[in-house]
């Protein structure tokens, strides 16, 4: 996948077009919820059962293709946050693509729930590089569960990319991509072969320890986890795009932080200065909160 490129007058469109005849931008988790809880399933393109690879690779159009994942979680309020996601992507794109944050990004998303208790714990896309990504994004099922435990299952999201993932930053040019998980509670105490088996399929017989999945997970990506209104870090779901986008730009060398904030204010994003500049430590210069060992 990543072919093509990202046209935002054609987003836009789209958009006041659904919105002008009353159509959900997140048209099927509207078409789930008309149906049966137990009928509920995954989109067809975000299904992670069977799926052997998910991958980034380079094009004539995309020659340095830059993997970036962005996970949700989507269990009860935080399902809130896809839906900011979307409606801002045209700002994602003009600093990735405009301000030259990335050179050729692709971009993967993807949902996380709960596999004891959800219809559809895992959601995994493609990578993409035009128009498609706002398709997939849309397609993400708000199932809105989660089992009321202080945990989700982000550590079957994390096994899925440590080993279901190939691109050709990493084979080729031993370049890690970025990972972005944004949820709210913590890990499963143990990443259960069970949900293995049901929810993507591989034969796994016995249960995995969570850290080892995220130390393998660290070897081919740079981790972040976002806490939209839950730390001190981060407090502003309303600015996710853009802190991704500026964690990005940083970490490549393309902008440092106060032409990256400059940055916000020039594509509109204004009101969300004050707290990107917080979550990247913009009077302390300290990192934003990285994923540690694989729980928080």
């Amino acid at each position: 996948m990543g072919y093509g490129h990202w046209d935002d007058t054609a987003y836009r469109a789209a958009k006041t077009y659904r919105a002008s005849r009353g159509i959900d931008d997140f048209g099927y988790t509207a078409e789930m919820r008309a149906q049966p809880y137990t009928s509920w399933r995954a989109h067809p393109a975000l299904d992670p059962l069977g799926v052997g690879a998910r991958e980034c690779r380079d094009s004539d159009e995309h020659g340095n293709s830059l993997p970036i994942a962005v996970l949700f979680d989507v269990t009860g309020s935080m399902g809130q946050v896809p839906i900011i996601m979307q409606d801002k992507l045209g700002k994602l794109h003009g600093l990735l693509q405009r301000k030259k944050y990335a050179e050729d990004p692709q971009i993967l998303f993807g949902a996380v729930g709960d596999a004891d208790t959800d219809r559809v714990p895992l959601q995994i896309g493609q990578f993409e590089s035009d128009n498609r990504m706002d398709e997939q994004l849309r397609n993400i099922l708000l199932e809105g569960g989660g089992g009321g435990q202080k945990s989700e299952s982000y550590e079957l999201a994390a096994y899925f990319m440590a080993t279901h993932i190939v691109t050709d930053a990493w084979e080729k040019r031993r370049k890690r991509g970025y990972l972005f998980f944004i949820g709210d509670e913590l890990n499963k105490p143990r990443l259960a072969s069970r949900h293995i088996r049901a929810v993507i399929g591989d034969h796994v017989r016995s249960d995995i320890a969570v850290d080892s999945i995220y130390r393998e997970l660290a070897e081919k990506w740079h981790m972040h986890y976002i806490l939209p209104n839950q730390s001190s870090y981060y407090d502003d779901p309303a600015a996710v795009c853009e802190l991704i986008a500026l964690t990005i730009g940083l970490a490549e060398g393309r902008v440092d932080i106060d032409t990256g904030l400059a940055d916000l204010r020039d594509v509109g994003s204004g009101t969300e200065v004050d707290s990107v500049g917080k979550a990247l430590g913009a009077h302390d210069r300290s990192a934003m909160r990285a994923l540690p060992g694989g729980s928080h």
